[in-house]
């Protein structure tokens, strides 16, 4: 009987040490935790996106009224501009700063997708072309590129399906 009631107690005291680091351990997470601002984070991401259009637009602008280029191939110059100037600055590592401010709004549009591709290739080159470059530069992009290609193809399945029956 003496013994059950030693076990329980050493049970128990083991069970508030147990209750007494997990609450230690809460508190630890909730000091290194980054507090973020949601709404200075959309205004953030809202102006870099907003400013990366704003390029784009001057590249489109400029291509069709100055330059007497056709909207299609103007718009295809205007991709490889702003992909071109992503990169670069990844090089730089500008762009990296500017995602960290920016968030979603430097890596949604095609720049960003630029700098996935680019971050990696840039980081692992010192590997080699092929086990540092080659193995790595989709590290990033490459769930994107396979998602998207099989998304695609499901719903083009699926229109198929749909408009042949």
């Amino acid at each position: 009987m003496e013994q059950e009631k030693k076990e329980q107690e050493k049970s128990s005291l083991e069970q508030e040490a147990k209750e007494a680091g997990n609450q230690k351990y809460q508190e630890r997470v909730k000091a290194v935790t980054p507090t973020h601002n949601l709404l200075w984070q959309m205004v953030k991401a809202f102006v870099t996106g907003g400013v990366i259009c704003c390029i784009g637009q001057a590249v489109l602008n400029y291509a069709t009224n100055s330059a007497g280029i056709d909207k299609e191939t103007a718009g295809a110059w205007c991709s490889m501009l702003l992909v071109l100037l992503s990169v670069v600055l990844t090089g730089f590592n500008i762009y990296p700063k500017l995602v960290e401010w920016g968030g979603a709004g430097a890596l949604v549009p095609i720049t960003g997708f630029a700098n996935s591709v680019a971050a990696p290739a840039i980081e692992y080159k010192k590997e080699g072309q092929v086990f540092g470059v080659g193995c790595k530069i989709f590290t990033i992009a490459g769930p994107v590129i396979l998602y998207g290609i099989f998304t695609s193809w499901v719903l083009g399945v699926g229109y198929w399906l749909l408009s042949h029956s």
